[in-house]
């Protein structure tokens, strides 16, 4: 299993990278909070779980173990696959997932895109008595890039990725920089998901 890459980012694009190690290049899928922390031609470190299916080999990469548990976790639920889980987190941090799940608040986990009311009891259901460890000690904060880094056509397209169309992605951007102009790339996504989960 390919646990960890640490090397040089050679290639970062929607929902993926490629980090370079040893002369090989490793592409991986990651959630935006985590590729705004890369830099192209930087030496960066992530943890990564390898999905094997019957027709593909995946590498999902993350900023830290309790994010990589949480993206476990989330598939032990039925029907809940790495897509899924990976949109949550694009949506939550562990902490914030443990705490909506063990708090039974199915409403906050359907801003997840893909999760319907059904699969959000069914995540209730299937993980309160598991989540307890991350509500109680959530992980350390990834370091936020600086403010000029902030790309809002990046933040487009990573909802674009997740499922919105792409006009309601631009204006809610739109919305969610002029009412924040200090937040990074990773706030802004998280505060456009929120605005989105209003709607």
């Amino acid at each position: 299993m390919i646990a960890s890459l640490h090397g040089e980012v050679i290639d970062i694009g929607l929902n993926t990278a490629v980090i370079e190690c040893a002369g090989v290049g490793y592409a991986f899928t990651a959630a935006p909070q985590t590729l705004a922390t890369l830099r192209r031609g930087e030496r960066a470190r992530v943890l990564t779980t390898l999905v094997v299916r019957e027709d593909a080999m995946s590498l999902y990469g993350f900023t830290d173990a309790s994010s990589r548990e949480m993206f476990a976790l989330l598939q032990s639920v039925s029907g809940l696959g790495p897509r899924l889980a990976l949109a949550a987190q694009s949506v939550f941090d562990p902490a914030e997932l443990a705490t909506s799940i063990a708090g039974g608040d199915a409403k906050s986990l359907q801003r997840i895109p893909g999760v319907g009311k059904r699969m959000a009891e069914r995540m209730i259901v299937d993980l309160r008595d598991k989540v307890g460890a991350y509500a109680a000690e959530p992980g350390p904060e990834t370091p936020a890039p600086t403010v000029d880094s902030v790309v809002p056509e990046q933040v487009i397209e990573a909802l674009v990725g997740l499922g919105f169309p792409e006009r309601t992605a631009a204006a809610t951007v739109a919305t969610v920089s002029s009412e924040n102009p200090g937040l990074d790339t990773a706030g802004t996504l998280r505060a456009a998901l929120a605005h989105l989960g209003r709607g």
